[in-house]
């Protein structure tokens, strides 16, 4: 009897030294984001123990930048389980869209693109996986304009809602100048990238086997400048980043050798000094992973 006792009392302590760990990450970050200059938000998720989460600003809105091609991603592979199309079907490589203002039409210009590749194969087709992994990898916006066609930007709110991601709102494609001069832009919050995640992380965003498959292109990121920039190579890291003038975000699932996971997703805007916030924003995510992995 004394020896259970004694068990409860370690474990209630354990617990509370964690929580208390939390809370005091919480405060130094919130203080970090105070001395920058810029707007912040963070949402982590401990997904091994889900009572430590750290949310500041998690609720306020943010350009979506490139993090909106997560959840395009999530509704290509969600029709395709649905038998609209197979992943193997092949699309046309172009480059003419529609604003969704006017229906007038607009190219990518090549020089502001990723994935450079893509230009070249103008006229030719490419599996629809390979353009959704090209989207994501690469952060291709043509890819992104091509597929988000395929599926429609209501569908993808659509399933986000169904999600539980309220707030994120997937309007356009990319580089729309119309529809951005008209304030027509895609806007998430750290807290609904952080939902997204956690349903890949659990196989609840289309199935197991799609979500698997989602964290596998996830895991080939190219752009790491971010939340894995200062973490150890022994990671598994799916993460997916955006940014723009004065904005760098970046949303992740990282997955600790010994099987802890957690949820990290770091927004920010108004940012004059985009060096100085991303390695500020890669220090955060460092301090994260070593409350994760001392607990």
């Amino acid at each position: 009897m004394k020896f259970s006792t004694a068990i409860f009392i370690l474990i209630i302590g354990f617990i509370c030294n964690a929580q208390n760990s939390t809370q005091q990450l919480q405060k130094k970050i919130a203080a970090i984001f105070e001395e920058n200059q810029g707007d912040f938000a963070i949402a982590f998720k401990n997904i091994s123990a889900e009572k430590y989460n750290i949310l500041i600003n998690q609720n306020e809105n943010f350009h979506a930048a490139s993090t909106m091609k997560t959840p395009v991603m999530i509704e290509v592979f969600k029709q395709a389980s649905e038998g609209k199309f197979s992943l193997k079907d092949s699309l046309i490589i172009r480059n003419e869209f529609k604003s969704i203002v006017d229906g007038s039409p607009f190219a990518m210009e090549l020089g502001r693109d990723n994935g450079e590749h893509l230009y070249e194969q103008l006229g030719q087709k490419r599996s629809i996986k390979d353009l959704v992994t090209d989207m994501i990898i690469y952060s291709s916006n043509l890819a992104t304009n091509i597929v988000i066609e395929l599926v429609g930007a209501k569908n993808v709110n659509k399933t986000m809602r169904e999600i539980g991601a309220m707030d994120i709102n997937v309007l356009r494609g990319v580089e729309d100048m119309k529809a951005y001069e008209a304030g027509l832009s895609n806007s998430t919050t750290a807290y609904d990238l952080m939902l997204i995640f956690e349903a890949l992380a659990k196989g609840k965003a289309v199935n197991p086997e799609a979500d698997k498959q989602m964290l596998q292109i996830l895991r080939q990121q190219k752009h790491t400048d971010l939340i894995p920039a200062l973490l150890p190579k022994n990671l598994k890291i799916a993460n997916k980043t955006g940014w723009i003038t004065g904005v760098h975000h970046d949303s992740a699932l990282i997955e600790l050798p010994d099987g802890k996971r957690y949820v990290l997703v770091l927004l920010s805007k108004n940012m004059k000094d985009m060096e100085a916030g991303t390695r500020m924003l890669a220090e955060v995510s460092k301090m994260v992973y070593d409350h994760v992995n001392n607990n």
